[in-house]
């Protein structure tokens, strides 16, 4: 939310620096996120000056150029080439000396140098006014109306308005500072705790009158659920204009672009009292008559945006006697909102239920600065006094005459909360005890009322605005964050509780993982859960049957829920490879959403993706491609550091081109493999993409059951012995660890393929595996008989088992 300090000292009499109010909005809960500058003409026409045009002579060398003689205020008049066929002798001008930076209207700037111009020397530019951000028009150069002095500063004939804009971050709880007014009341609360007493400036309505009672429109509310109160009042003989420059530069300090004076003034007053406003062409409304109501399910209605829209039977409207005009509190209607033709109008001014509005806005994916005010709670009892604030703006920038009474529809008024506040509670709560007149000090400058004072508290009276205060312990959250959580002092011990928690908890084992995959060079990813719904067609294994579809999705995009981490991750990748990050190790931890006939099914997963060279080029070692044996590697190092015993089984994903699945205990938990070309090119991917997908749940239940064992390091030595082994081409060495394994299961450490050789001086069909045998024994030396045996024993298996040979 930006709220304009220019604004703000409308309400609060302050000339401090900028940076001390940020500071004092923060410590208050408001937290000021930046502060941006605004200037209402960029450049604030520093270096334009006002000049004489002495002489105007054509242009010796080119026939659409002048050449001028124009007195700027200095001993001498500077010679000026100009192409605008406006500029004449005896013109005053706006002058941009040499060194000068202007801005355009579009915010383009252009510094002014000096140079020859067809052969002729030209010491700066006669500007146009669109040229230094006075208006639209290139016609022809600017020409000041009126005597002047020449030199003089151009920026005091047209003021330029500075300004500091603080964007603060408004949590939704804070209904009550949805607007300016809102802000400066809490910024004076803030400045009488520091000692310093301050009225708050109200925006004065006592000029509002009623010229004649010619053109009532009545109100008839059909739900007063909905529509708890209701003003509304007709304005007539109004001059639909641009708006005053004041007016302007207020709605362009917070980001709002002017369009038309009534439009500007609804706007102008939603942002300074938090009060949204609607304007309707009176001429517009059959029999003059408004009916707050709602209609059939299904009914069509076009929006102010041009969008039809098909409303619920739970959607508010305001509607004439034949037809809907606006959603209510969310969105006017195409066909009855202010137009330049525009003569009357009916101004509404009302408190909507902010359940409906919410819901409403919701359901038609709607989010306007009237809705995001009135779904969150506005001020049920400023409605009559906004209304007439807007009708003064207007009789006195529009020229419009009120022409009826305001007509006021509050059935049942919205009453302030009682609350009774002990004081040992808020010592109890702040932790320290407050002086009672601080706490009434506090509470008198929140606009909260004190009753009764008595020993064990106070009775107090809370304004509706504050939707968020209706407890005890909201009031004390109040006076504490008046009163300063800076100024509340440290206790000499500190209590922690200590949580009784498994080592497997979720969390604890991703950590982990993550923290292991880190180490290893990824970057851990999180991609949002809503995606299209058409990724699914990529894989046989998805369907859109399956889809969690969203009620009510901000774009096709983003209609329903994941299904696979795969998508959104190739997503991430076509991002970075687009902008040359080229190599590439990502992983994320999220979950997949699947929608059957009974049930919607929620699973985690852990999904890794590796794309270009293993590590950064550089001078010692060249750049090699991640492969397969790449992802197998960092995979296995996962589930081994998971304690998990796992075996090799067929990966069914039909998203892989090649790959593998791993299974632990007749469970598989992990695929893996290069993903299919027509895949990655459908995200613009022409880089090979390694991918592997982890089924979290199943890992993660199967880690819990692990028992985890230590050992003593071994205190006798390990003995290796090599075997060349001439195999049969299509032999794993999945076959020979198996047979290995299964011929020693006491000694026999380990079991390693350290080089494989096919081809040359090798039969067809044959290739040679070299592999090595570690053996230890934990009780004392190893012997070479004792290993000799043992090797005879691993060759007799492989030459009767696989019909190998020794080379």
């Amino acid at each position: 939310m930006k709220i304009s300090y220019n604004w703000l000292k409308d309400f609060v009499d302050i000339s401090w620096p900028a940076e001390k109010v940020e500071t004092i909005l923060t410590d208050l809960g408001l937290e000021v996120e930046g502060i941006d500058n605004f200037e209402s003409i960029q450049g604030q026409l520093e270096g334009i000056v006002i000049g004489k045009v002495l002489e105007c002579t054509s242009h010796p060398n080119a026939d659409r150029l002048k050449l001028t003689q124009v007195d700027i205020g200095k001993t001498e008049p500077v010679q000026i080439v100009c192409g605008a066929p406006n500029v004449d002798k005896g013109q005053w001008v706006p002058v941009a000396k040499v060194g000068t930076t202007i801005y355009n209207q579009k915010g383009e700037s252009l510094k002014i140098k000096k140079g020859k111009i067809r052969g002729e020397m030209s010491l700066g530019m006669i500007c146009a006014e669109d040229e230094i951000g006075l208006g639209e028009s290139h016609e022809g150069i600017m020409v000041l109306e009126g005597d002047f002095k020449s030199g003089q500063a151009l920026n005091t004939i047209f003021p330029v308005e500075t300004d500091q804009v603080f964007e603060i971050g408004l949590t939704p709880n804070r209904a009550d500072a949805m607007s300016h007014w809102g802000v400066a009341r809490d910024l004076r609360a803030g400045i009488i705790q520091q000692g310093k007493s301050l009225p708050i400036n109200t925006p004065s309505i006592s000029s509002f009158h009623v010229e004649d009672r010619s053109r009532r429109t009545k109100i008839e509310v059909k739900n007063s659920d909905l529509a708890p109160r209701y003003c509304g009042v007709t304005i007539t003989d109004i001059n639909i204009d641009a708006s005053p420059i004041w007016l302007q530069n207020r709605l362009k300090a917070i980001g709002i672009n002017p369009k038309n004076n009534i439009v500007d003034i609804t706007n102008y007053v939603m942002h300074e009292l938090g009060q949204p406003l609607h304007a309707f062409d009176a001429d517009k409304i059959k029999n003059s008559k408004i009916i707050v109501k709602t209609l059939e399910e299904g009914t069509i209605f076009t929006t102010l945006d041009g969008v039809e829209r098909k409303l619920s039977s739970e959607d508010l409207m305001i509607c004439d006697s034949q037809k809907p005009l606006c959603i209510a509190g969310v969105l006017g209607g195409e066909n009855s909102g202010v137009t330049e033709t525009t003569k009357s109008i009916f101004l509404e001014s009302a408190y909507f239920n902010p359940i409906s509005v919410r819901k409403t806005a919701k359901r038609h994916g709607i989010n306007t600065d009237a809705s995001f005010r009135f779904e969150r709670g506005i001020d049920p009892n400023i409605t009559e006094d906004a209304l007439k604030r807007a009708s003064v703006l207007i009789s006195e920038i529009a020229g419009g005459k009120v022409s009826s009474d305001i007509d006021d529809f509050y059935p049942k008024k919205i009453e302030d909360h009682q609350v009774f506040l002990t004081f040992d509670k808020i010592n109890s709560l702040v932790g320290e005890e407050l002086d009672s007149g601080v706490i009434k000090s506090i509470l008198t400058s929140l606009d909260i009322k004190v009753n009764n004072v008595s020993e064990s508290g106070m009775g107090l009276t809370i304004p509706a605005y504050r939707v968020d205060v209706t407890r005890e312990v909201d009031v004390i959250e109040e006076i504490l964050r008046v009163y300063g959580y800076n100024n509340i002092q440290l206790d000499n011990k500190f209590n922690v509780s200590v949580a009784n928690s498994s080592k497997f908890e979720d969390y604890k084992v991703q950590n982990i993982i993550g923290n292991m995959l880190v180490s290893k060079g990824f970057y851990e990813t999180m991609a949002n859960s809503l995606t299209t719904a058409d990724y699914v067609e990529y894989s046989n294994r998805l369907s859109k049957e399956n889809n969690v579809e969203i009620i009510n999705p901000l774009s096709q995009d983003l209609a329903v829920m994941r299904q696979s981490l795969l998508f959104s991750g190739l997503e991430n990748i076509g991002f970075n490879l687009n902008r040359k990050n080229e190599n590439l190790k990502f992983f994320e931890f999220g979950n997949s959403y699947h929608k059957y006939e009974k049930e919607i099914i929620e699973q985690k997963h852990l999904a890794l993706f590796v794309v270009g060279n293993k590590t950064e080029e550089n001078w010692l070692n060249p750049s090699k491609q991640v492969g397969f044996f790449y992802l197998k590697g960092i995979i296995e190092s996962v589930l081994t550091k998971l304690g998990l015993t796992f075996s090799t089984d067929i990966n069914n994903d039909d998203t892989i081109a090649e790959g593998l699945a791993f299974k632990v205990k007749k469970k598989t938990v992990v695929k893996f493999g290069r993903l299919k070309k027509e895949i990655t090119e459908a995200f613009d991917i022409s880089s090979e993409v390694l991918y592997a997908n982890f089924d979290w749940n199943s890992l993660l239940t199967l880690t819990t059951k692990i028992k985890f064992k230590t050992q003593d390091i071994p205190k006798y030595p390990e003995v290796r012995r090599d075997f060349a082994l001439l195999l049969d081409e299509n032999i794993s060495f999945e076959q020979v660890e198996s047979i290995a394994r299964q011929t020693d299961k006491k000694l026999l450490q380990q079991v390693n393929l350290f080089d494989v050789y096919q081809g040359k001086n090798l039969p067809d069909g044959k290739k040679s595996y070299a592999v090595s045998f570690t053996f230890r024994d934990p009780h004392k030396t190893l012997t070479d008989k004792k290993v000799d045996k043992i090797m005879s024993k691993l060759q007799k298996q492989f030459e009767s088992q696989l019909q190998a040979e020794l080379r």
